[in-house]
């Protein structure tokens, strides 16, 4: 039986949650600038997003937390990829809403994408779990990027 670590796992899933929360307060008008876009089919509704997001994020502090505390050799460096993709996914956002480069935004989310292909398979070598967790947001983001392609060719 594993003991739950409490302090690193709060630790673990309050770092995304703040790094949304920041990138959602610097995009604050971000669900009204979407709305008026033209929308591709399939395009939910705005509330649905920090809904999703709130979730991913608390899924991906679980996965860190799962590889910082298997203590495998290697933990360290694929936590250095989880932050870069980390520091990436933020960025996406001022890029598409602040900036509306949507453009170099759907580009930024391919980059995005790979970084989260290659964090899920290197938290697969340390913990299998950790790695399924992450299996939803390469999903959402695979949707976000069926959004983003369509915003800039429709706008």
């Amino acid at each position: 039986v594993t003991t739950i670590r409490w302090k690193p796992l709060i630790l673990s899933i309050l770092i995304p949650l703040a790094v949304g929360a920041l990138s959602g307060f610097l995009t604050m008008n971000s669900m009204e600038v979407y709305g008026n876009l033209v929308q591709p089919p399939l395009s939910p509704p705005g509330w649905l997003f920090p809904v999703v997001w709130g979730i991913l994020f608390v899924l991906m502090g679980i996965s860190s937390y799962l590889v910082y505390a298997s203590g495998e050799p290697g933990s360290r460096s694929v936590l250095t990829v989880y932050a870069v993709q980390l520091v990436v996914n933020f960025f996406w956002s001022i890029i598409f809403f602040n900036m509306q480069a949507y453009a170099f935004a759907f580009f930024w989310l391919l980059l995005l994408w790979i970084l989260v292909v290659v964090m899920i398979w290197r938290f697969g070598k340390i913990n299998r779990t950790a790695a399924w967790l992450q299996v939803p947001y390469l999903l959402w983001l695979t949707f976000a990027g069926y959004l983003n392609l369509f915003v800039w060719l429709l706008n």
